[in-house]
């Protein structure tokens, strides 16, 4: 089991939640043409916040059918999902991307969260709640 965090581009996302929705269960059918463990993929903002978490939370380890630790990465065009495997770490990693979602001006979903929040940019180095259940 792991706690899921997803950060996106946020002009690539719609911004009323029922198509957003849509659009997060069409993006998570991984249908996109390339791999989805390399950075170079993704928009720039994501690459850059990539690298940023990727130095906290490394990625899981490689070769290993079901890590126990680390962090499993998934990198799309326009998303980047997260999946942390140490749960004795969840406050940290929940900290840390939403700190380096709003320093990249990225959206950020928590998927793990009873409300599944949505925060979008607030244009002011911040995020703010666009909507959740």
């Amino acid at each position: 089991m792991s706690f899921d965090l997803m950060v996106f581009a946020p002009d690539a996302a719609p911004a009323k939640r029922p198509a957003f929705l849509d659009w997060y269960e069409q993006q998570t059918e991984w249908a996109e043409d390339h791999g989805y463990d390399d950075p170079r993929v993704a928009t720039p903002a994501l690459q850059a916040f990539y690298a940023a978490l990727a130095a906290e939370f490394p990625p899981a380890p490689a070769g290993v059918e079901e890590p126990e630790t680390g962090t499993d990465y998934t990198i799309g065009r326009t998303l980047l999902y997260m999946s942390f495997l140490d749960w004795d770490r969840i406050d940290a990693a929940w900290e840390a991307v939403h700190r380096l979602a709003a320093r990249h001006e990225l959206g950020f979903f928590d998927v793990s969260s009873d409300l599944a929040e949505v925060w979008l940019p607030d244009r002011k180095g911040g995020l703010r709640v666009a909507h959740s259940d």
